[in-house]
């Protein structure tokens, strides 16, 4: 029998690639009423709710309200939450996944729950992973979505609306670069800057214009340009590659953060920001990271959820209090987590559960630190291989150049932010490639040349 479906959210994750084993940006991640994290040592740590086994530290125990280890589950590179169930990826290009699976959410061919991680069946060279309210998407090395668990509104976008505890194909997408599960609707960003939306769509977080369920990917016409999504419950973000943030759907709390508090089924500005690096969406909340380190949030602040010191309602965007060096961000339901720089993570808003992680259930309107936690895999890591790939300059103002050893006929080069986002895209490959990426903002970029599905050697870069 299906878990009945809750008035919730979860995260809608943030995007991810996989290199050579060691490179993600998904390292923090939010489910409902509970926080996931991934260490520096690849293995991964929960803390919050654990009503269906979502922490995976087989203990069968409500709650943990101090961070606890995932077990058994070497290897993780990334890592999302959904509503009672957890997916990761490893670095091995497998996904793994533990929680509640009633509406087949595990992907392991059954509809049963699960206190340990288990392999989601028939999926290979996978780099990224989303979680939704019961369903899950994984994104695949040839840019082809795979999807499972709970369909009623078709979010797993097979065409259908009915359930699969197997991994189906989602449409006939290809090109596909980035992943977002809200809580019934997905979306899924191509490598030409457009978005196709699926799924639940009665407060318009499709951006397609109407109000209908749609159970095929459809493109949003009214978007181009976007390097980043993000899909909370009811609403959905987008990044422009000129640093500003649209967002359309539900908008009571002001979680569309354009001055208003009315619903929108098209795409609308958010006011007020630019130089803006990544989104997150939570249940009524929205936030975006700065260029500069800095976070800003918007929407529902009942529980401090903004992060600014208050629990007043902002509809547009404010700067969340104290953080600086920030290089990553997730929100949920009601709390949100910040990845600064140094690997230390902070949290902010409800913490019924105890998903601060710092031995307390006590909400804060300010980012606080969880307890004992292990330091957390930065966005991108130092990368020590030899590499067939060189730089120069390094740092660069945005026009460089990549020089390839003996490049094959089939390589294409790829250069993506450090939040995972396809920036840039060239298929054939020389030995000398002039590159111009002055339209994107400065920090931290990877450059990767690929041979089919064989990484050929990558370098990062700093653009100043």
């Amino acid at each position: 029998m299906k878990k009945k479906l809750l008035n919730s959210i979860l995260i809608a994750t943030l995007a991810i690639f996989g290199l050579s084993n060691k490179v993600n940006a998904q390292t923090i991640s939010c489910g409902y009423n509970y926080s996931l994290v991934v260490c520096n040592s690849n293995t991964a740590m929960s803390m919050g709710s654990n009503s269906d086994g979502q922490l995976g530290d087989n203990s069968g125990s409500a709650y943990s309200n101090v961070p606890v280890q995932v077990s058994g589950l070497p290897g993780v590179i990334a890592i999302a939450g959904g509503d009672a169930h957890s997916v990761a990826l490893k670095s091995n290009n497998t996904v793994w996944t533990w929680g509640a699976g009633y509406n087949g959410e595990l992907g392991n061919g059954t509809n049963s729950v699960s206190l340990v991680p288990l392999q989601v069946i028939s999926l290979s060279a996978i780099t990224a992973v989303a979680a939704g309210g019961y369903f899950c998407l994984a994104l695949q090395s040839n840019g082809t979505i795979k999807g499972w668990g709970h369909n009623g509104f078709g979010e797993i976008g097979d065409g259908t609306t009915t359930d699969s505890n197997v991994p189906v194909q989602s449409g006939t997408l290809t090109g596909i670069t980035e992943i977002a599960a809200g809580y019934q609707h997905a979306l899924a960003l191509k490598n030409n800057g457009t978005v196709q939306a699926w799924g639940a769509n009665a407060s318009g977080e499709l951006g397609l214009g109407t109000n209908s369920t749609v159970i095929n990917p459809t493109q949003i016409s009214t978007l181009t340009g976007i390097t980043g999504i993000a899909a909370g419950a009811t609403h959905s973000l987008f990044l422009k590659n000129n640093g500003t943030v649209w967002a359309c759907g539900f908008n009571t709390d002001g979680e569309l953060g354009d001055g208003t508090n009315t619903d929108a089924n098209v795409p609308v500005q958010v006011i007020g920001l630019s130089g803006m690096t990544a989104v997150a969406a939570g249940r009524t909340v929205s936030i975006a990271l700065k260029n500069d380190g800095t976070v800003w949030a918007w929407g529902k602040n009942l529980d401090g959820e903004l992060g600014d010191g208050t629990n007043i309602n902002s509809n547009v965007p404010v700067q969340v209090s104290s953080l600086t060096g920030i290089t990553a961000i997730a929100s949920s339901e009601s709390f949100s987590l910040a990845l600064r720089n140094d690997g230390v993570v902070w949290v902010w808003g409800k913490n019924n559960y105890g998903q601060f992680g710092n031995g307390t259930f006590t909400n804060s309107n300010v980012p606080l630190q969880p307890s004992g936690l292990c330091p957390v895999l930065l966005a991108v890591n130092e990368i020590t291989e030899h590499s067939n790939v060189s730089v120069f300059p390094n740092p660069a103002n945005g026009v460089f150049s990549v020089l390839v050893n003996s490049p094959a006929n089939d390589a294409r080069l790829e250069i993506y932010n450090s939040m995972g986002a396809l920036v840039y895209q060239q298929n054939k490959v020389s030995i000398h490639n002039n590159i111009n990426l002055s339209n994107q903002a400065n920090g931290l970029y990877l450059i990767k040349v690929l041979s089919g599905d064989k990484n050929v050697g990558c370098q990062k870069l700093i653009k100043e």
